[in-house]
């Protein structure tokens, strides 16, 4: 097995063996909002949706500055090919 594989393998089973921890993070979040809300503060749910808001677009904004800077090497090197 390739040290790749084995690489991704390790990663996974870390993941694996980490994801109930993250599911009782959620169920922790839902609770502390709910109790806010229903004690009429709705500043912590207002955070956390922006906190979701930033998590949700970060990587498309990556991604999209990866896509930029490659099709302008492209765009470049087509350029100097001709």
């Amino acid at each position: 097995m390739g040290t790749l594989a084995k690489s991704i393998f390790l990663s996974l089973i870390l993941i694996i063996f980490q994801l109930h921890v993250a599911i009782a993070q959620c169920a922790m979040c839902r609770a502390s909002v709910e109790s806010n809300v229903s004690d009429g503060d709705t500043s912590v749910g207002a955070g956390l949706n922006m906190g979701i808001l930033y998590l949700f677009v970060a990587p498309y904004l990556i991604m999209m500055t990866i896509g930029f800077f490659w099709y302008r090497s492209a765009k470049r090197k087509k350029k100097l090919s001709f």
